[in-house]
């Protein structure tokens, strides 16, 4: 069965279907989750949560070319949920590193510092390695908006790295 056929039975309502093209993607989305969370429990948490909603609202789904998509906004939507309800419970402590314990910065925390929509962006682009029209198609937007959203995320990128000697 080819994934175009897998779906469109998902989307009927077969179950062994359904737990077929769920695998087939569980390790692009549990990066995804991964990449927001940043965190292996929280990750696993969103793609449950993700599944779940799947399951009930798959037979929404009207083009199965787009279901991987949709899940994908799903997901999203979920990390940044759970996201905002982790900021409301952050205890920011000062942690004291010693000084001969330098860290070197990761991509990562520069990423993080970037507001929740640049992020998105990166991650879908370099780390999902979507193509602009999917991620227009995601976000609800043009792809010229896209192309230009992430062209300004990624100069303001370079500048932070640039600015923290990173380059």
């Amino acid at each position: 069965m080819d994934e175009q056929e897998l779906i469109k039975s998902a989307i009927a309502g077969n179950e062994r279907a359904i737990v077929e093209m769920l695998e087939s993607y569980e390790d692009g989305l549990y990066k995804i989750a991964f990449a927001y969370l940043k965190n292996e429990y929280d990750a696993v948490d969103a793609i449950q949560e993700m599944t779940y909603r799947c399951l009930k609202k798959l037979h929404t789904v009207k083009q199965p070319e787009y279901l991987q998509t949709w899940l994908i906004r799903i997901l999203i939507n979920i990390c940044l949920d759970m996201k905002k309800k982790q900021a409301r419970y952050d205890l920011k402590e000062e942690i004291e590193i010693p000084n001969e314990e330098v860290h070197p910065l990761e991509l990562a925390d520069v990423i993080a510092e970037l507001p929740i929509e640049q992020q998105e962006l990166i991650y879908l682009r370099f780390f999902k390695d979507l193509k602009m029209k999917d991620i227009a198609r995601i976000q609800q937007v043009s792809e010229g908006t896209i192309k230009s959203r992430l062209h300004h995320t990624l100069r303001k990128l370079r500048g932070i790295l640039i600015e923290r000697g990173e380059r």
